[in-house]
């Protein structure tokens, strides 16, 4: 979900699932969402030389009334990025009841906390590991469903706003 520079990390994730394919998960398609005219070519030739171009959909653009259906369809979220100032697919995915699946990279398991499978984003292995683990284990699924919603209740917007009027009020009475 966003763009598709480097430190998305998607050739890890492109490698990932190829490997997953070859242990014969093969029910499921990889759905990345963002669009880079100078990227996204790179991209499309690794999925062609792994073998899984054919179970890798590119979708340049969803709007935001069509996320939370994207997120509720979706068996997993995966996010292997390097470098996250955040990492708001993360929390909306939580939001929408997906499990996740993220790196143990930068800001990530701050925001994720207890409500994702991590994985090293330098190692594909480590990456199609966790997502078999997850997509294995209907109860791991499930834990992580629940633990998402709880933990994305902590990043709801009406909540932040609060607590920047209530920061800001403390500051100029001091």
């Amino acid at each position: 979900m966003g763009n598709l520079k480097p430190h998305k990390n998607l050739e890890c994730l492109l490698e990932g699932f190829s490997r997953l394919r070859a242990r014969g998960l093969d029910s499921h398609d990889l759905v990345l969402i963002g669009d880079d005219a100078r990227w996204k070519p790179r991209l499309i030739e690794t999925s062609k030389e792994l073998g899984i171009s054919e179970h890798v959909r590119f979708i340049a653009y969803v709007g935001d009334e069509l996320l939370p259906h994207i997120y509720g369809a979706a068996d997993l979220l995966i996010m292997p990025s390097l470098i996250e100032g955040f990492g708001l697919p993360v929390v909306e995915a939580m939001a929408c009841g997906a499990p996740v699946v993220c790196s143990r990279a930068s800001a990530l398991p701050e925001v994720a906390g207890d409500a994702a499978h991590f994985f090293d984003p330098q190692d594909s292995a480590d990456l199609a590991q966790a997502v078999e683990r997850v997509l294995g284990d209907p109860a791991r699924r499930e834990t992580l469903r629940k633990r998402g919603l709880e933990r994305a209740r902590v990043f709801a917007w009406e909540d932040c706003a609060r607590n920047h009027r209530k920061l800001y009020a403390e500051i100029l009475d001091a």
